[in-house]
């Protein structure tokens, strides 16, 4: 099966940023091809993904190479869904940084943050990991969720990969100790004890959250065990469509008060210093906030603090005339996003 592409400058995606900050954990890069391989749900597949200066090129594996065929006619509705491109991030940027100098500045290096429209219920349970955690760590804890409750779908080049859980069978008798012996600590608890909650409710439940105003979302995400302020905050925006929700942890925290002089005189980040924080960068950024938030978090991470971005000159491993799909044909079987909001700029 030959790659599939279709155009995007990395000043509206990046790939390689984008995927390893800390919104999803279940993404993969290959140190020798250098692309990055993960599983979404809804597909019996693999999903490989390459990038260029000028466009995102995308592969399935899946059991069947029939299957495979069958998929991509859906598969570019798919990554449109899931990479929110509906939204014009360049246009945001430029917003946001004639709005806020910091902004500007630590943009500048750091093009292409997306956030991404996660399914809810893997973003609840991965975030449940994330408490007091790394993204290295969480990372392995989702993974360990998938090989051991998932459903198996194939072996691709070494790696043998799964479905997420769903609820009912984490809800099971004997998860809570099962996942005790695989080190996932006091979390196990709350995986097991959410999943019964979960499991107790009317079928789709957590995904009709979408449509309900974000304070209401947020507060019906914290009835679930294990889920604080942060953790709805950041299921609310990574995956219910909530863009002006804003997680705030310890970290960003301090960017409020280094970067933004914010004068907390709260030794410990209260639900009152939360609310002031969110509150400050809502008002800052506006309908997008959440948006702009993952931009200055990403930036203060060391892994991407070395990066510099030029506008027309980013190194690539990868080149669009090595793709067997030409340009005319790319834009021939674009698939318009029928669950855009039509308020929001096209930019695919």
């Amino acid at each position: 099966m030959s790659w599939w592409q279709f155009p995007c400058r990395k000043t509206q995606l990046w790939l390689d940023v984008t995927l390893s900050c800390g919104q999803s954990f279940r993404w993969r890069q290959d140190a020798g091809s250098g692309e990055w391989r993960s599983c979404l749900p809804g597909s019996l597949c693999v999903w490989r993904l390459k990038q260029t200066v000028d466009a995102v090129l995308y592969k399935l594996e899946s059991p069947s190479e029939k299957e495979s065929i069958l998929l991509e006619e859906s598969a570019r509705q798919t990554l449109f869904d899931y990479f929110n491109f509906d939204v014009d991030l360049e246009s945001l940027y430029t917003e946001w940084q004639r709005a806020d100098r910091n902004f500007a500045e630590q943009s500048a290096r750091l093009k292409g943050v997306r956030m991404l429209r996660q399914d809810p219920t893997e973003t609840l349970f991965s975030f449940i990991c994330s408490s007091n955690n790394n993204i290295e760590r969480i990372s392995g804890m989702v993974e360990k969720l998938c090989v051991t409750y998932g459903e198996y779908i194939l072996e691709f080049d070494g790696r043998q990969y799964y479905t997420f859980p769903v609820p009912h069978v984490l809800a099971a008798e004997g998860v809570e100790d099962k996942l005790r012996k695989l080190g996932f600590g006091y979390r196990a608890k709350y995986i097991h004890q959410t999943a019964k909650v979960l499991a107790s409710k009317p079928d789709g439940w957590l995904d009709e959250l979408r449509k309900a105003p974000y304070r209401e979302a947020h507060a019906e995400l914290l009835t679930l065990p294990g889920v604080g302020a942060k953790v709805a905050d950041c299921i609310c925006l990574m995956s219910l469509d909530k863009m002006d929700a804003i997680p705030v942890d310890t970290h960003m925290w301090q960017i409020a008060a280094r970067d933004y002089k914010l004068k907390v005189t709260n030794k410990s980040l209260t639900t009152k210093v939360y609310n002031e924080i969110g509150d400050h960068f809502r008002k800052l950024f506006g309908q997008y906030a959440g948006w702009a938030h993952s931009v200055l978090f990403s930036a203060d991470f060391k892994k991407f603090q070395s990066i510099q971005v030029e506008r027309n000159k980013i190194e690539s491993n990868v080149h669009v005339e090595d793709s067997p799909v030409h340009q005319e044909e790319v834009e021939a079987n674009l698939v318009t996003s029928k669950s855009a909001a039509a308020k929001r700029k096209r930019i695919i």
